[in-house]
């Protein structure tokens, strides 16, 4: 094994899943973000969902998800997900396959190498083989720079969420 086999993506492991936690701890834990944690509770709760979602689409090998990572279980570098979507027909995805990439995520000490577009070269390739016609993410201004290097561009919409719980109107 190189020197560098370390820092080329592979297909996540459920090894990884605490590791997963920490770097996605990095974008769901604090902050000001619709998706943050407000609260104790908050982040409890989803850590504990993430674990066990990561738990079976690990073991599955589900077809419509790829969890990837970059670096050793114990010490991951980097992470993206990749999720298929069956969505309608429209001209730029005629098969309605549209993938959604999301955490991505380098561990802060090792930004500015490389290993953002590394992971997601990885997913990228991953959606083209199972058939994606279009991909889409949501990104903050310090990810910008590398998805739009990447190809990707503003779509002219707003994206806009809300929770679908009882209490919600």
């Amino acid at each position: 094994m190189s020197s560098q086999d370390h820092l080329k993506p592979r297909s996540a492991t459920l090894d990884d899943i605490a590791e997963l936690v920490r770097l996605r701890t990095l974008l769901l834990s604090s902050g000001t973000a619709v998706y943050a944690a407000r609260n104790e509770a908050e982040d409890e709760a989803w850590k504990r969902d993430y674990r066990a979602w990561l738990g079976r689409v690990l073991t599955e090998a589900a077809d419509w998800v790829h969890v990837a990572v970059i670096g050793e279980a114990g010490g991951l570098c980097a992470c993206a997900i990749a999720v298929v979507d069956q969505r309608a027909p429209t001209v730029h995805c005629p098969s309605g396959r549209s993938g959604w990439v999301q955490t991505v995520v380098v561990d802060p000490a090792l930004r500015q190498q490389g290993l953002g577009g590394l992971v997601m070269d990885h997913v990228l390739g991953w959606l083209r083989r199972v058939g994606a016609d279009a991909v889409a993410l949501q990104t903050t201004a310090v990810g910008t720079p590398l998805y739009r290097k990447l190809g990707f561009q503003p779509s002219g919409e707003e994206l806009l969420s809300r929770p679908l719980g009882d209490d919600q109107k």
